[in-house]
């Protein structure tokens, strides 16, 4: 029997019986935001996530409006590019045969960025149509778009070959959907011994329930945050096995710090995240699980 092969497997339709998933794909279809749009315009890569690292804060003291702008986007823009090249350095050696699945892809910023590193094959899968057409123009444009392929599916059930990937991640969509749910089609993706990776924010449990700040979140994104004990508690259950965690929450405070002084790009949530991680209540997590 002939076996498909993951890039081109029969289209998996978007399920129909969940409400929630209906109300995030139509909420990611509208998406316009200018703090995904125009830091994606520095150099073509579009991310959908934060960034970390220290922040050159002398693009504030820019005397010209315009190039303040500029210069305030392009430092933004940088910040979270380091976010996903430390993803993509964690997701293991991969050689250009390799297979990678990127999950919850965005506009795709972090597939190409795992292509460009290793020269592997990168399936990324989105729930919106808008962000996997755009995603798909981008690989196009660039030239990647035999290695690097874009999918209008769902993460939880994507329809791709069982054992095909060498790496798989997630950069901030776990808090979309249930962990034992999406943890068990990483599983079933990964050959035994593949990477995943993960970068996520999560409340801290050890407080109790989640906080205000993190329940402000919740409702700004309509993403519902895992507490962090669940991340390691649904791994277990699915076969993954934490080899390294960090926790990045001083490494991205930064990144909000400059953002909340981005007039052309403030959306309203900076306090909420940075209060959040400054009292303890909110962590922003490096997880890296091999496949057992």
């Amino acid at each position: 029997m002939t076996t498909v092969p993951a890039a081109t497997a029969p289209a998996v339709a978007v399920p129909t019986q969940s409400t929630y998933q209906h109300r995030v794909a139509e909420y990611w279809n509208a998406e316009e935001n200018p703090v995904n749009l125009e830091l994606g315009k520095v150099d073509d890569l579009y991310h959908h996530h934060y960034g970390i690292g220290a922040a050159d804060r002398s693009v504030l003291d820019e005397p010209d409006p315009g190039r303040r702008r500029d210069r305030i986007t392009a430092e933004l823009h940088r910040l979270e590019h380091a976010q996903a090249e430390l993803l993509a350095a964690h997701l293991g050696p991969l050689s250009p045969a390799d297979r990678v699945f990127d999950a919850g892809c965005g506009r795709g910023g972090g597939s190409v960025t795992a292509h460009l590193r290793h020269g592997c094959h990168a399936d990324g899968v989105t729930i919106s149509a808008k962000q996997c057409d755009f995603a798909n123009e981008q690989a196009r444009a660039r030239g990647i778009h035999d290695k690097v392929r874009y999918h209008h599916r769902n993460m939880l059930d994507t329809g791709f070959e069982t054992g095909a990937y060498a790496a798989s991640w997630n950069n901030e969509s776990t808090m979309y959907v249930e962990l034992d749910l999406l943890f068990a089609e990483h599983a079933r993706l990964l050959r035994r011994g593949g990477r995943y990776v993960t970068i996520t924010g999560c409340y801290n449990n050890t407080y109790g329930q989640a906080s205000r700040e993190v329940s402000l979140i919740n409702a700004h994104y309509i993403c519902d945050i895992h507490p962090r004990s669940e991340y390691f508690n649904a791994m277990a259950r699915n076969r993954l096995v934490p080899v390294h965690v960090e926790d990045l929450t001083a490494a991205t405070i930064p990144y909000w710090e400059l953002r909340k002084e981005a007039d052309h790009l403030v959306t309203g949530i900076e306090d909420a995240f940075l209060d959040a991680y400054r009292n303890g209540s909110f962590q922003y997590l490096l997880i890296v699980a091999d496949r057992v």
